[in-house]
């Protein structure tokens, strides 16, 4: 429920007295001491096929101004973005690859050196629309990943060995939009 241990307390207790129960759940401070002591173990299955692996990318401020105060007052000084770019596992949720570049560094220029960093087999990749450039689609084609990367707005066929994507592009051409080709291929679960 993420609650504080005290409220944590508050909530058992009143728990014990619904059901009845003689019961009184220990101190917050005891918990508090004794949860020092505790060891526990988080394991994740890291090894082994990753099934879907989702990737994106975020901005992150360094230095700078906040959003709300230029938007009301105007910008007075400069402002310092880094991209962090992620990778992560969509059964497990682990973090499976992460890069952080400058801001000029584009999403699909920074996808080959993600990809790189795992060894572990991936069965298929999902990212947005910035990652549909011929440079992501051959890093995959390279590792052997299906690519669910939905094509931009009007784009075109490439000829060579770009199957999915033409068929993904040409399902775009006849109905207008990438909806029934995210839905087919369930591109919606990243």
């Amino acid at each position: 429920f993420r609650l504080t241990l005290r409220a944590a307390q508050g909530f058992i207790d009143s728990i014990f007295s619904l059901m009845n129960v003689p019961l009184r759940c220990p101190d917050y401070s005891c918990v508090s001491r004794r949860a020092k002591s505790v060891n526990i173990s988080f394991k994740t299955p890291t090894r082994g096929e990753i099934a879907h692996l989702v990737i994106d990318s975020t901005g992150l401020k360094v230095f700078g101004e906040g959003e709300w105060k230029v938007k009301k007052h105007g910008q007075e000084r400069r402002r310092i973005w880094r991209k962090l770019h992620l990778a992560v596992d969509s059964k497990t949720h682990e973090i499976i690859c992460a890069d952080l570049s400058l801001n000029n560094v584009t999403d699909s220029e920074a996808f080959p050196g993600l990809i790189r960093q795992t060894h572990r087999k991936i069965r298929s990749a999902a990212a947005d629309g910035a990652y549909d450039t011929r440079l992501c689609h051959d890093e995959l084609r390279r590792k052997k990943i299906s690519a669910l990367i939905p094509p931009r707005k009007g784009a075109g066929y490439w000829p060579g060995e770009y199957a999915d994507r033409n068929r993904a592009v040409a399902n775009q051409r006849m109905t207008g939009s990438n909806a029934r080709w995210k839905w087919t291929t369930d591109y919606n679960r990243r």
